[in-house]
């Protein structure tokens, strides 16, 4: 064979560039419906366009391409769907920040100008995210790609809402929304972060309408006062149940307000009395509905107050709580502020304080769509991994509310919704012109849909729906979802409703739910925090195979993980451990005929060892890659490359490989290390796949591309116990072996008498078969074999291996003397560092001084030179024993 050598030194960019291309140059990356193929297909949780990526997108689509890239050498018919988000909010905000630079807005150039600006900036800008994706190594189906609102995704919108309108499942109501007053629009939950803000808690007391008597509630806001229309207490609460049916006087305004029973009150909380304010609390709406109460909004919708906010009319709302409180005082009504922390709602966008408000939106009835979504999951139709994440999901929808699906923005999928002056509502798949009943000319709702209504439907929109297409009869349902949990409610769930209303099948059947990469302290990565990561970064610094093995090893479903700096370091160390030890084989295939097959009785211990220990990993990868374990099927091939295959059997197989004069020996020896090598490369592919491809090209090889040849199926014939079991014995004793000799420094190139005595003959014939491992990976010689009944060596150094006692003479090993003055040395510099230690830690000043972490850090090395003073002490008194 004509050796193909690699270089001396990886280098990712060079080599991650140009397979990259290579992949998509050769259309590798895309899959054709092929009927007669078994599908396996996943879409990709759609970034936003507005996007980069982040270290949640690294790792949610390294796992993604890993199991992508194992289906598809398992020859499954694998499709990868990618796409983005319109993003509805976020985009037009990044549009209308860029307009504003040339003093421009939105209004200035009117909806459809805009809109067109947008398209504009999309096309421009639009391509970065996946863009960056291609760096990770993301092998999607570009051909493919797709996005909210391209038109066939609309068309599959305007399908949706038209059908659930028509079945009544879509309606227009006066309901309770999260409001940006920033971005003038309704927002969805998930466009809402809460964040634990010091605030304060206002008491103020409420006279009870014709007597002395005060009823005094707590509320963080109290602007919303001026829209109260009720006060609740608890149905059993004898402190107010004499009260009930009565009324109170709400102060400033003047207003009755009745005082209502509801049990929703706690009455352990507070004064266990609660203000309702229908209008501007989630739960005051609820309760207003119970109790009839009228909904008064005191707000606008930019945060200034409404008419209905009397004299503190057109005050920002922060300026009117100011004013409000003071009247309060004022007036007498104010009890007490407390200093109180609470979560406090931001837009996700702009990070404005949301408020509650009231408003006429479009809705979706939740309960009949979550019905069916629920028992898909319970019935194991549908499974989450880990499992524990089907009650989290089961809990939120037997409680979910109706989905506010009205954005009031330009951007995004416009609601088929058209009004008439007649009072007539038309919602119809095509546009248009004029009334239906009266003739007359209509207008379209000026709202658009939240971006979430369009991504519930990615799993089957993607693929061509409505049209029946062929990619949706192969390739629907999907067999994957691949999320973080912080979404399973707003999207999981609703793509789960909406698969079963209008596919009437499931969206996915498993959906694998993975955590957050946090830094090294546990923090999550925020703008705020500054403690980001970026991934580009770490790609362009060590590689896309170093950061994708960091993200998955010691990662496990569901969990969050930390970022440490030193596991990139690790993972980098172990792509150039896998090149380094395959550049030794690719230079030791010197006349390797790849078709040669060495005849069973050549195998030496170490080959009967490495291919059975192969054929184990090859099974346990397999298998934890299909129950979703893929840091720990990283760990397992992690482990068997650095230790099995590096450390141990390349040096095994190195005497072979150096002696030339026996053909069959040393042919054997490149086979084993071949064949070893090409297949665990394979198993590598999906997680590290430039490096892999890079070194499986150089290899004598059948095919295009490692990521197209056939995954390897465990060669049952080949696993071997008793080889295992051998060769484990003769590794412990080897590193007996290295220990002894590394605590009395014997220089690496010096050898050492090694005496072997064995419980049973059976492992003794193992050893005298095997010794030129021992030879070879120990320095150990000579090697004597005592018998079971001879006396043991006298002035030795001993070790015990299973079933094997181990004895290392130290005559002429060591100069005695020599080594007795060198751990004296070493002794005193201990005891310096000791005494310096003792000192710092028994002064009072140091220990009221210095932080905890430097203080333990003192203590630590303290107790690491007492450990190993007594270490030195027992190798002082053995020396002096000889």
């Amino acid at each position: 064979m004509e050796e193909k050598n690699i270089s001396t030194v990886y280098d990712p960019q060079s080599v991650e560039k140009k397979w990259y291309s290579f992949w998509e140059e050769n259309n590798l990356f895309h899959a054709e419906v092929e009927a007669d193929k078994q599908p396996f297909s996943i879409v990709i949780p759609p970034p936003n366009v507005t996007g980069q990526l982040h270290m949640g997108h690294a790792l949610d689509n390294t796992l993604q391409d890993i199991l992508i890239r194992w289906r598809r050498m398992q020859g499954y018919n694998t499709l990868w769907m990618p796409g983005t988000d319109h993003a509805g909010i976020a985009t037009q905000i990044k549009v209308e920040e860029m307009l504003a630079q040339d003093g421009v807005s939105r209004y200035d150039l009117g909806r459809d100008e805009f809109i067109k600006k947008v398209w504009e900036w999309k096309h421009q800008y639009g391509s970065r995210i996946t863009t960056q994706l291609k760096s990770l190594g993301a092998s999607c189906d570009w051909q493919r790609e797709r996005f909210t609102m391209d038109e066939g995704c609309s068309q599959a919108v305007r399908e949706v809402f038209v059908s659930l309108y028509e079945k009544g499942l879509i309606y227009q109501g006066n309901r309770i929304t999260n409001w940006c007053p920033r971005c003038n629009t309704a927002l969805s939950d998930i466009e809402v972060e809460h964040e634990e803000k010091p605030g304060n808690l206002f008491h103020v007391r409420y006279q009870v309408e014709g007597s002395d008597e005060y009823i005094t509630v707590a509320t963080t806001r109290p602007e919303t006062i001026l829209g109260d229309t009720a006060v609740a207490v608890h149905p059993e609460d004898a402190r107010y149940k004499h009260l009930i049916g009565r009324s109170l006087i709400l102060p400033i305004v003047g207003r009755s307000l009745p005082i209502v029973a509801d049990e929703y009150v706690d009455p352990s909380f507070g004064t266990g009395a609660v203000k309702i304010t229908p209008a501007h609390d989630p739960n005051d709406f609820e309760m207003g509905l119970r109790h009839e109460l009228t909904q008064i909004v005191v707000m606008n919708a930019d945060g200034t107050m409404a008419d209905n906010a009397g004299k503190y009319a057109g005050m920002d709302r922060y300026e009117c709580r100011k004013a409000l409180v003071a009247d309060l005082k004022e007036q007498g009504y104010l009890v007490k502020i407390d200093e109180h922390s609470h979560a406090v709602g931001h837009c996700q966008r702009c990070s404005t304080v949301v408020e509650p408000m009231v408003s006429k939106q479009w809705f979706v009835s939740m309960e009949p769509l979550a019905k069916p979504a629920i028992e898909a999951v319970t019935s194991g139709e549908i499974q989450f991994v880990p499992e524990r994440f089907t009650k989290i999901y089961t809990n939120w929808l037997d409680n979910i509310r109706d989905w506010c699906i009205s954005r009031q923005i330009w951007w995004g999928h416009r609601i088929p919704a058209w009004y008439c002056s007649c009072g007539e509502t038309i919602v119809s798949r095509e546009d248009i012109t004029s009334c239906p009943k009266c003739g007359g000319t209509v207008e379209q709702d000026p709202d658009v849909l939240d971006t979430w209504f369009s991504s519930a439907l990615w799993p089957f929109s993607t693929m061509g729906w409505p049209e029946d297409t062929a990619e949706v009869k192969q390739f629907y349902p999907t067999s994957v979802l691949v999320t973080g949990y912080d979404i399973i409610f707003f999207w999981v769930a609703r793509m789960i409703m909406m698969g079963l209303e209008f596919k009437q099948d499931i969206p996915f059947k498993h959906v694998f739910i993975h955590g957050l990469v946090r830094d090294s302290q546990g923090r999550k990565m925020s703008k705020s925090l500054g403690n980001g990561i970026d991934p580009l970064e770490v790609i362009e610094k060590y590689g896309a195979d170093t950061l994708r093995f960091m993200l998955i090893t010691g990662n496990t479903p569901g969990n969050d993980m930390r970022f440490y700096w030193e596991r990139v370091e690790s993972s980098r160390n172990f792509a150039n451990k896998l090149w380094n030890a395959s550049r030794f084989v690719l230079m030791n295939l010197e006349g390797f005929d790849p078709s040669f097959k060495p005849s069973e009785e050549k195998y030496t211990l170490a080959d009967r060892w490495i291919l059975s220990r192969y054929t184990k990993t090859v099974t346990d990868v397999t298998r934890n890659l299909e129950r979703f374990e893929l840091g720990e099927a990283g760990r397992l091939l992690y482990e068997f490359i650095w230790n099995e295959f590096c450390d141990w059997y390349i040096e095994m197989a190195k005497p072979r490989l150096y002696n030339k004069e026996d053909g069959e020996a040393r042919g054997t020896a490149q086979y084993v290390l071949w064949y070893v090598l090409q297949n665990t490369l394979k198993l590598l592919h999906p997680f590290m796949p430039y490096i892999t491809e890079e070194i499986w090209q150089h290899l004598p090889h059948q095919g295009v591309s490692i990521m197209v040849s056939p995954w390897p199926e465990a060669q049952v014939e080949l696993a071997d116990n008793q080889a295992e079991q051998n060769m484990n014995v003769i590794m412990e004793t080897i590193k007996a072996i290295r220990n002894m000799r590394a605590e009395v420094n014997v220089p690496p190139g010096k050898k050492s008498e090694v005496i072997l005595q064995f419980a049973a003959q059976a492992i003794q014939t193992v050893f005298s078969n095997n010794l030129q491992y021992l030879r070879t990976l120990a320095a150990a010689e000579p090697i004597e074999i005592l018998s079971a009944d001879a006396a043991k060596p006298e002035n030795a150094m001993t070790a015990v291996a299973s079933g094997v006692e181990i004895y290392m003479p130290l005559k002429g090993l060591i100069d005695v003397e020599k080594e007795t003055a060198r751990l004296n040395k070493e002794m005193e510099n201990l005891n310096k560092e000791l005494a310096r230690i003792s000192g710092k830690l028994s002064n009072p000043g140091f220990v009221a001084k210095a932080p905890a972490d430097v203080i333990e850090k003192e203590q630590a090395k303290q107790r690491e030179y007492e450990e190993k003073r007594v270490a030195i002490n027992e190798r002082l008194a053995y020396l002096a024993s000889l």
